[in-house]
């Protein structure tokens, strides 16, 4: 079920007075109420789905019991061969619907190459939506118990309700057991300014999906799929088109998420900082895909040593958790280009000692950037953007393509994109500097006008766009990017 959609809308209210009315009476008929609904939520694609990821939160459930029992009889030994044996099964699943296809086609053509003709059999599977996301959150909390950093539980429901609860399933945030499954062992009890909060970070959400990802979508794939036709003006265009898409999507998927979670009672944590007003591409990793990037920091990164060791291993360091964060995205050489790529920007501030120079993040009183930091984050974003073309084109080839034909501004000629692209292109722009005066705030869109008639008018304005929009867009294909990792 899409978030975007007509049975969302009936979905949402339906679930939630069910929640606090019904099935309030004790945290087990709460548990077991979010199991149902989220399971309902994810079989809407497919029902088939339900039997893998049933599969991967019971075997971590019962993994967890027999760390504890392992070491609670002294057998370390014992409790590591249990824990890699459910860290490669989780592994294995999602190798095996996510990689298997892609690494058998490109062992076929580099055999090619050297006139080799080899069989293998195919895999005519479907990519279960979201896979990536429970399979980590699942593997964090096996690791977690094995390090001793939590203990197991032995309430199925709970456990079963942190790896499915339905707002953050799909696409994230990517929680850890430590901080998550918690909330699903105590009470649960309605707080209506939080409510209204989670409703705001929900609106706010949903305008970046449907009015600023959705019409962007439009324009940037009409650059990708005339690239060879289009100038290098209209391939710019496009080209900054898809990166405001793929952050109003991804973001704004995740502030609906954290939005809905809110009206359950339940806090996830935030997945995105102003990204784009990075100053370089360390705190660009910072800001973006906050979950993602410290799950790779903490279970990849610091185990390989972390920046603890000597520079050649905190390259080699880097280079791994980039090479993995790209296949992570999908099975294509396109992605682990794109992964690859900002490993490659990474490498001179390693070299340079200036990785972590923007560690404090900006001045909580600054109202802009001054000077030296507006030219870096337009440096940064421009970086940015030619990685978003690697990891939007559907081959190596295409992306050079695209990125040489942006290039030419040799061959300029009339602008490509309507007119009508220039007025998305300029709320996009409303909404990324909405976003850096919120900055500080626990959400973009917690500190809005004070003035309850303004309020009023900015939320009706911002429903009826959306609206608006949705309506425009309803026989598309509106789906999330992020649905396919």
């Amino acid at each position: 079920m899409l978030f975007n959609s007509v049975e969302f809308l009936f979905f949402l209210p339906i679930v939630f007075i069910l929640y606090w009315f019904v099935f309030y009476r004790s945290i087990k008929s709460q548990n077991v109420f979010v199991i149902a609904i989220s399971y309902l939520f994810y079989g809407w694609w497919d029902w088939r789905f339900l039997l893998l990821i049933a599969f991967t939160t019971g075997c971590s459930f019962v993994n967890g019991l027999l760390i504890t029992n392992c070491r609670a009889k002294g057998d370390v030994r014992k409790a590591k061969l249990v824990s890699i044996a459910n860290i490669v099964i989780n592994l294995f699943i999602l190798g095996l619907f996510k990689y298997y296809n892609f690494f058998a086609e490109s062992l076929v053509s580099l055999f090619s190459v050297w006139q080799v003709d080899i069989d293998y059999p195919t895999l005519n599977i479907i990519l279960p939506v979201g896979i990536s996301f429970y399979t980590f959150q699942a593997l964090s909390y096996t690791i977690d118990v094995y390090r001793g950093k939590i203990e197991a539980t032995k309430d199925p429901f709970a456990f079963f309700a942190f790896i499915c609860f339905f707002p953050q399933l799909v696409a994230g945030p990517i929680e850890r057991a430590s901080d998550l499954l918690p909330q699903f062992q105590r009470v649960r009890i309605f707080n209506y300014s939080i409510a209204v909060d989670g409703c705001r970070q929900m609106l706010w959400g949903f305008f970046k999906k449907i009015v600023i990802a959705d019409n962007c979508a439009y324009y940037a794939n009409m650059a990708f799929e005339n690239y060879n036709e289009w100038d290098a003006l209209s391939l710019l265009l496009g080209a900054i088109f898809f990166t405001l898409q793929i952050y109003g999507d991804f973001s704004g998927y995740s502030s609906i998420a954290i939005g809905c979670a809110k009206l359950f009672g339940i806090k996830l944590q935030s997945n995105f900082k102003v990204p784009y007003f990075s100053r370089d591409i360390s705190e660009f990793w910072k800001r973006w895909h906050i979950s993602l990037n410290k799950w790779f920091v903490d279970y990849v990164y610091i185990p390989l040593g972390g920046s603890r060791v000597s520079k050649a291993k905190v390259v080699r360091n880097t280079f791994v958790i980039f090479l993995l964060s790209g296949l992570w995205h999908g099975a294509n050489w396109t992605y682990v280009a794109w992964g690859l790529y900002h490993a490659c920007l990474f490498l001179p501030l390693i070299l340079l000692h200036k990785n972590h120079r923007y560690k404090s993040g900006f001045d909580k009183n600054k109202k802009i950037p001054s000077l030296s930091e507006f030219i870096n984050i337009c440096f940064t974003f421009m970086l940015v953007m030619i990685g978003w073309i690697i990891f939007r084109s559907t081959s190596l080839v295409h992306a050079i393509q695209y990125i040489i034909a942006m290039l030419d501004f040799g061959q300029i000629s009339e602008v490509k994109l309507p007119l009508f692209s220039l007025w998305i292109f300029l709320v996009s722009i409303i909404v990324i500097v909405v976003e850096w005066w919120n900055r500080n705030e626990e959400h973009e869109f917690k500190r809005i006008i004070p003035n309850n008639w303004v309020r009023t008018i900015v939320y009706c304005l911002l429903i009826s766009s959306i609206y608006i929009s949705f309506m425009a867009s309803i026989e598309s294909d509106n789906t999330f990017i992020y649905f396919q990792f």
